[in-house]
């Protein structure tokens, strides 16, 4: 599904073994678009992948040169399963990372879980993108989502060039 809007663009990745191959269903994928949706963003794009490094990096590449894209939300990948590597295929495609982002995500989900001491979810910029790995379960994307709503439309701000130095 593809959309072209005024309003700043994502782009959403479920990144799911099981997603892909149709033997689970996605529901972290639709729950990104409605918060993205929630705070203004209009959705340029939904895809499902596997969990392969390369196909991820290479997802995440192709979002992030579309030029209305200021935002990429990733669900799925984030643990220490052998095959959660969107961590990796993100860290290999970011320009810079932005770990506060990540931190607090972590920071707020451990008030709830000890598990999120596991997630290994990461934060970067390529380009103007903002790139955001949330884990896999609906509970924690909400849950996460939360934390790092009320900093987004200033991130995209920045990320556009609108700073208060320009």
């Amino acid at each position: 599904m593809e959309v072209t809007e005024s309003r700043p663009q994502c782009g959403v990745l479920t990144i799911s073994d099981g997603c892909y191959h149709g033997t689970r269903e996605d529901t972290g994928g639709p729950l990104l678009i409605r918060l993205a949706a929630d705070i203004g963003l209009a959705l340029h794009r939904h895809s499902v992948v596997p969990d392969e490094q390369r196909i991820i990096s290479a997802a995440l590449e192709e979002l992030a040169s579309a030029p209305a894209v200021r935002v990429i939300l990733t669900t799925g990948g984030t643990g220490l399963a052998a095959r959660d590597v969107t961590p990796e295929a993100t860290l290999a495609v970011v320009d810079r990372t932005v770990p506060g982002m990540a931190e607090a995500m972590r920071s707020a989900s451990l008030a709830k879980t000890p598990f999120a001491m596991l997630s290994r979810q990461v934060v970067g910029v390529r380009g103007h993108t903002l790139i955001i790995n949330f884990p896999g379960s609906p509970r924690a994307v909400e849950e996460c989502f939360a934390v790092v709503a009320p900093v987004l439309p200033h991130a995209i701000q920045l990320l556009s060039g609108h700073t208060a130095h320009s």
